[in-house]
């Protein structure tokens, strides 16, 4: 099934803008208080789903080794939730202070309501993003408009932060402004930090990456980069290709921390809640080639992602604290925008997003004909197993019956047609594999090239 795509704010201002401003992780190549070399990545988003089950407006975090699979945290729950203004946020932020601890930045809006005004901004501290305190209202403007997508970094020629946004000034369109502060308790008056005289919105900093400093925001349906010498406002020029796939917004520039590969992450409002993907050698090139979704897999129902770097023990202390989920979810390797679940009863692969999204989430359980193997459980029908019969895949009771137990259990081999992805063998029937035809999930005999990529799966999340 397919989602119904949530209206965008492009759509409601009709002009060239959209969903909240997204600023992942304002890179700022600079220095700070000495901490131990950040090794992986934590992201931030807020979710939503096609039919609203899983959609919250509080803070997610989902951890990463790689920058491009990532692990909800809190079973894909929220950490933190506002409790003043509109209750809810979108476009979370995270940036690492001077100081080594965090700040946590978000819109002030729940829901999809565009004309919501807010001149304030979501905030709160963490020194290591397990526990949030001081949580407040920052206050920006007073003019009769939003406060999108905050971002924040630090501007070492002022020797404070810069915090960027998007609203509607006196121009009539959306403009990125700027504030400054020390402390995320007060601001500087605002300012007007870029705008090209037409609208734009959901700004994402690269600071100096060698001598220069990049902004990549939203121009119309497409995501775009200025860039400056300066930090100054004003100082910032459009250089680069747009890319987009579809209806995309919410940019957030990442760079690899063990390669020069530099990423730039899409959010696509068509359908909603799809995250895409490219790669570049440097962001002085300005452009960008696409990654293909094989390579990555965003955490479900994310929206509007902001990515910072960590260290291994904050990595490791975040999924002590809060968790790996008791659940996956499998991705085709043929057809990585596709993802097995069950609709009807039958096993199949379909493209997310989809209603309902828990179809797609399975438990994998010891054997239930041998533990040694798996059998997948469905997460809300709890009762009911994916099993062969007549070699095709269904998802049926457990009858308590050796037969049945033999056709939902399979052993987990390395992916035939990639050995970091997986297999599944038939239990009862060896020579047989889980694959995909027509994309209706099967057991059946493998030996081509085709059939073995249709037998491999990315378990994740």
């Amino acid at each position: 099934m397919s989602a119904s795509p949530q209206p965008s704010r492009r759509l409601f201002l009709g002009m060239a803008a959209a969903t909240p401003l997204a600023m992942t992780g304002a890179l700022t190549l600079g220095t700070g208080t000495a901490h131990a070399a950040d090794s992986a990545y934590v992201m931030c988003y807020f979710t939503e789903s096609p039919n609203g089950n899983g959609t919250d407006y509080g803070l997610h975090l989902a951890v990463s080794t790689d920058s491009l699979d990532w692990t909800p945290l809190n079973q894909n729950n929220p950490l933190v939730t506002p409790t003043s203004g509109a209750l809810g946020l979108r476009d979370p932020f995270i940036l690492r202070k001077q100081d080594g601890t965090f700040v946590v930045l978000a819109t002030d809006l729940k829901g999809t309501d565009w004309s919501y005004v807010s001149q304030y901004v979501h905030v709160w501290n963490s020194t290591d993003l397990r526990t949030f305190t001081g949580y407040h209202r920052l206050r920006l403007h007073d003019m009769n408009t939003h406060s999108w997508a905050p971002e924040a970094f630090w501007d070492a020629g002022r020797g404070q932060y810069a915090l960027i946004y998007s609203a509607v000034n006196s121009s009539g369109h959306n403009v990125i402004m700027v504030n400054y502060t020390t402390d995320f308790l007060t601001a500087s008056a605002p300012q007007v930090f870029f705008d090209p005289g037409y609208d734009v919105i959901d700004g994402d900093m690269a600071v100096g990456v060698g001598g220069v400093n990049y902004l990549y925001f939203k121009k119309n349906q497409t995501l775009v980069g200025a860039r400056s010498t300066s930090l100054a406002p004003g100082s910032f020029t459009e250089f680069s290709t747009g890319v987009a796939q579809g209806g995309t917004e919410a940019p957030t520039l990442v760079k690899s921390l063990t390669s020069n590969t530099w990423y730039l992450w899409g959010d696509t409002y068509t359908p909603n809640g799809v995250f895409y993907a490219w790669q570049s050698s440097s962001p002085a090139a300005g452009t960008w080639t696409p990654l293909d979704q094989r390579s990555y897999t965003q955490p479900l129902n994310s929206k509007h992602c902001g990515i910072a770097t960590i260290t291994a023990t904050e990595y490791a202390n975040l999924l002590s604290r809060w968790g790996a989920p008791a659940w996956n979810r499998l991705k085709s390797y043929n057809f990585p925008a596709r993802y097995v679940r069950h609709a009807n009863n039958v096993g199949r692969i379909d493209p997310y997003p989809f209603d309902p999204y828990a179809d797609s989430q399975w438990k994998l359980v010891p054997g239930l004909a041998d533990g040694s193997g798996v059998s997948f459980q469905s997460v809300n029908y709890p009762t009911r197993y994916l099993r062969h019969y007549n070699y095709q895949l269904q998802l049926d009771a457990d009858d308590g019956t050796s037969t049945f137990a033999g056709d939902a259990t399979f052993y987990r081999t390395a992916g035939l047609a990639d050995a970091g992805w997986s297999s599944f063998r038939s239990y009862n029937n060896p020579t047989r594999y889980i694959r995909h035809a027509d994309y209706v999930l099967r057991v059946d005999p493998v030996s081509t090239t085709t059939e073995r990529q249709d037998a491999t799966f990315r378990v994740g999340h």
